[in-house]
């Protein structure tokens, strides 16, 4: 039997209120940076007096303050000369210049401070912040990027699951409102803040889906949770239950689905403004929870398998944040939810499913479902003749085995690939090109059927990205492979928290801002 799908309301409202200011009054906690030179920790906190900066660098030694990266330290503001209660050094890291070779993400001059990382050191004092009220930040905030990056790093760490801990410690650090000032004398500091705190909010929808319990977020549920995201907004959202998508050919989705208690869903959204002259499609994969289907997998690898759902969390999110932002670009989102279960009316390795436009492909293992569910929604995507399309998913083990579990993969058309690159370099976001090989479609080649959805056993990420590309004809179209970098199974660092994570949130934000441009 189907669970109940009436009790919704998985995302925490966003509370915090950023504000920019060019003087500081009184405050519960100043944020101030340090970095780490060759003559030693130097604090770097443009704005402030001259003398209080002086007296605080004094206390650098006794305090054993080195400014690295992720290191904060606090300090009663009665130590100091800055009328606030708390003072708080954050570790911006060594301005050296990168080792040889080293990306530069956010174009900076060598032995400069990156963007990325004042974005980092916000993200880490605020989370070490929970319980204060007002906090200012007197980072270098001396540009656009920089000011963006702090802004968006100290909103981005502010963030706490309102989860199931009986204690609601979390939930009432989610719910308290937090003044967030910024220290900058640039003339659109106002519009600079409200746009990284638009940004936050997309990033926290997305931890707060992802983090959810699979037995409170299953297809219906995550429906029902995306329609009431957008209610209010510019975003039409057309939601298709199984009985739709059997009417409409979309054999993955339900072939995936069908050894489920709880059915599939396909949920479009549609963001239309009269002054588009551009249409970005995207698509998100959302496996709510995978089991791998008969194709069982150790118990171990489902520990985190409530995030394979991160993709489609990722397009709603951004499409909502695209409708406040008021862009002028068209932007419709797929979100292709099933629940991957083993059972007796589950799909069986050999079975045939059709794709919607009529494409068979041979099943060899229920556990490659991700690729399925998006081919279905890729097809419906591009019907409606996009400009571009852009699939994004928490795909493939072999993109963790490639790259680590900080970097997406990043394939597809070459102008596509570029322009999300440079996205990324901006955000502060780690993607990395890839090619898909020419023989790696072979793979795919099927004895019964028009293909089957296991190609060659290694390179797995570039594999799948050729199995999609199958399903996008000729629009203009590139894969994200966010396997790795959706979910933190580690400590927390700067303005990344663990477990969820919202990855590629600010860069498709990022990739639609500059269409619209």
């Amino acid at each position: 039997m189907a669970q109940d799908a009436a009790s919704t309301d998985f995302i925490a409202e966003f509370t915090a209120e950023l504000t920019a200011v060019s003087t500081i009054d009184t405050t519960d906690a100043l944020v101030v940076g340090v970095q780490s030179t060759d003559e030693g920790p130097e604090i770097v906190a443009p704005g402030l007096d001259a003398q209080a900066v002086a007296g605080l660098q004094d206390q650098l030694e006794a305090l054993e303050v080195k400014g690295k990266l992720d290191e904060v330290t606090r300090v009663a503001g009665s130590t100091t000369d800055f009328d606030a209660k708390v003072v708080v050094l954050t570790g911006i890291g060594s301005t050296e210049a990168p080792p040889q070779g080293t990306p530069n993400l956010d174009n900076s001059t060598p032995g400069t401070i990156s963007a990325e990382a004042l974005r980092r050191a916000a993200g880490a004092a605020t989370a070490k912040l929970a319980g204060i009220s007002t906090i200012t930040l007197a980072l270098p905030a001396d540009s656009t990027a920089r000011l963006t990056a702090v802004a968006e790093g100290a909103a981005l760490g502010t963030y706490a699951f309102a989860g199931y801990k009986s204690s609601n410690e979390n939930k009432d650090e989610n719910t308290q409102q937090i003044r967030l000032q910024f220290l900058s004398s640039i003339a659109d500091a106002n519009a600079v803040v409200e746009r990284a705190g638009v940004v936050a909010r997309a990033t926290f929808v997305t931890r707060d889906l992802v983090n959810t319990a699979p037995s409170h977020l299953f297809p219906a549920t995550f429906a029902e949770e995306v329609e009431a995201l957008v209610d209010h907004s510019k975003v039409k959202v057309t939601i298709f239950d199984e009985a739709a998508l059997a009417e409409g050919g979309f054999g993955g989705l339900l072939g995936v689905g069908q050894g489920s208690a709880n059915p599939p869903r396909l949920v479009k959204l549609e963001y239309a403004p009269e002054q588009a002259n551009d249409h970005v499609a995207l698509v998100g994969k959302g496996i709510t929870f995978d089991t791998g289907g008969i194709s069982l997998k150790p118990a171990g690898s489902m520990e985190t398998m409530k995030s394979d759902m991160a993709g489609a969390a990722t397009v709603a999110a951004v499409v909502h944040a695209v409708a406040e932002l008021g862009l002028d670009v068209k932007v419709t989102g797929w979100l292709a939810m099933a629940e991957n279960m083993p059972s007796g009316t589950g799909i069986k390795p050999s079975d045939i499913v059709t794709i919607r436009g009529g494409t068979t492909v041979e099943v060899m293992n229920t556990d490659a479902e991700g690729r399925l569910v998006l081919a279905d929604a890729l097809v419906a995507a591009t019907e409606e003749e996009p400009d571009v399309v852009v699939d994004i998913a928490t795909l493939t083990g072999a993109a963790m085995v490639a790259l680590g579990v900080r970097t997406t993969g990043l394939m597809g058309a070459d102008q596509i690939r570029a322009e999300l690159s440079t996205a990324a370099s901006t955000t502060g976001e780690t993607v990395v090109e890839l090619p898909i090989p020419e023989e790696a479609r072979a793979g795919f080649d099927s004895n019964v059927a028009d293909l089957k959805n296991t190609g060659e056993r290694y390179g797995g990420m570039q594999g799948a990205a050729a199995f999609l590309r199958d399903f996008v004809g000729e629009t203009p179209w590139a894969h994200l492979d966010i396997a790795g970098p959706s979910f933190n199974e580690s400590a927390p660092r700067g303005y990344t928290p663990k477990d969820a994570t919202g990855t590629m949130v600010r860069t498709l934000i990022e990739f639609v801002t500059n269409r619209a441009q």
